[in-house]
C-alpha cells in the first residue's frame, strides 16, 4: 500500500533534486525549502499536489509532487514522481548566468578551456543570429586602413 506522506528530505533526495539526505535537510534548516507558502523543517511531510520550491541562488525551483517514494530513483523514473514548474524567466537567468561566467573571467582563473571556449562560440553564434542586426564577430581589421595618405 502507498503511503499517504513522506519526510521533506527524503522524497528530495529520493527525487535526486540533492545528491544526499543530509544536504537537503540542511537546505530545510537554512530556510530555503517551502511547501505551499510555508518554510518546511526536514520533519515536515510532503502529499501528492503539493509545490515544493527549492531555493538554490540565483534560481528558485518550483516542483509539483506527483507521486512519494522513499527510494532513491533512477534518473529515468524522476519525472513520474516530480512535475518541474519552474517559471522559464527563472531558467533563463541561470543561463544567463552561466555564460557570463565566461564573459566576466576573474583574473587568475587561467585560460578557458575548450569546453569553455565552444560553449562562448556558440553564445556569439546565438547572439548573432537571434538578434536580426546581422551582428559579426570575427573583425578584420586592416592595417592600410590607419596610415595617412600624403
Amino acid at each position: 500500500m502507498a503511503k499517504a506522506e513522506e519526510r521533506i528530505d527524503k522524497w528530495m533526495w529520493a527525487t535526486r533534486i540533492f545528491k544526499t539526505r543530509t544536504i537537503a535537510a540542511e537546505a530545510c534548516k537554512k530556510g530555503r525549502i517551502s511547501i505551499g507558502d510555508a518554510q518546511a523543517k526536514p520533519s515536515r511531510t510532503v502529499r501528492v499536489g503539493d509545490i515544493v520550491k527549492v531555493r538554490k541562488p540565483p534560481v528558485t525551483y518550483s516542483f509539483l509532487v506527483k507521486a512519494l517514494t522513499e527510494n532513491r530513483l533512477g534518473a529515468k523514473l524522476v519525472p513520474d514522481y516530480l512535475e518541474n514548474r519552474t517559471p522559464q524567466s527563472e531558467l533563463d537567468l541561470l543561463e544567463v548566468i552561466k555564460v557570463s561566467g565566461f564573459i566576466d573571467r576573474r583574473k587568475g582563473l587561467g585560460r578557458p578551456t575548450k569546453r569553455d571556449s565552444r560553449e562562448l562560440e556558440k553564445f556569439r553564434q546565438d547572439i548573432a543570429e537571434n538578434s536580426g542586426m546581422g551582428w559579426d564577430f570575427d573583425f578584420d581589421f586592416d592595417d592600410n586602413d590607419n596610415e595617412l595618405e600624403d
